[in-house]
């Protein structure tokens, strides 16, 4: 199921709207942390709810059942639970896709089981919404044409951003941005010598 029509764009703005909010220079990186402490939701990790072993046995049982989840435990009250046991760019992909739901407002629509474990998740659509805006939250399309057009490689952005390189090859791949600093290197006047 594809994206509706217009919400790249849309989705460009409205991470565009919040660092502006946040006061960002326009070379920094949302920090997905700073960005729940600025709409009021509290971020915990999972190691804080339950005994750690509990998250490691899941883990081995069902590798990457849980990453992150959004509770509402009342109606002003929003918390983010993520999994310890993943690295920081994974960590920081995670609580992005949360928060991303929360910004879009989706809400709660199928229930879902694990063993004997029910919770409830996003539709299809949606969940693809949240994927698409985290990736701009994390690496908005003018941070990755800066970072390219200094001469960064995939891995140095990954590295620089704290996320995952897959993260950034992808982003690469569907904001055309290679496109543009092909276009980008074509404009550019040539620097030879005048003699």
């Amino acid at each position: 199921m594809p994206l509706g029509r217009g919400f790249k764009a849309e989705a460009e703005r409205i991470i565009e709207d919040i660092r502006d909010d946040l006061g960002l220079a326009e070379d920094e990186q949302i920090d997905p942390l700073r960005l729940a402490e600025h709409l009021g939701i509290e971020v915990r990790s999972g190691d804080e709810l339950v005994d750690v072993r509990a998250l490691r046995e899941l883990e081995s049982l069902h590798p990457g059942a849980f990453s992150a989840c959004t509770f509402k435990p009342a109606p002003r009250r929003t918390v983010i639970v993520y999994n310890p046991l993943n690295s920081v760019a994974r960590r920081n992909s995670d609580v992005s896709h949360e928060l991303a739901h929360v910004i879009l407002r989706h809400e709660l629509t199928r229930l879902e089981w694990l063993g004997e474990l029910s919770y409830f998740v996003c539709d299809a659509s949606q969940e693809k919404e949240a994927a698409w805006l985290s990736g701009c939250l994390l690496l908005p399309r003018k941070l990755l044409l800066a970072d390219l057009r200094q001469g960064l490689t995939a891995s140095d952005i990954a590295r620089r951003r704290r996320v995952s390189e897959s993260m950034v090859t992808y982003r690469i791949k569907v904001t055309g941005v290679t496109r543009q600093l092909g276009a980008f290197a074509h404009r550019r006047p040539s620097r030879t010598r005048q003699t």
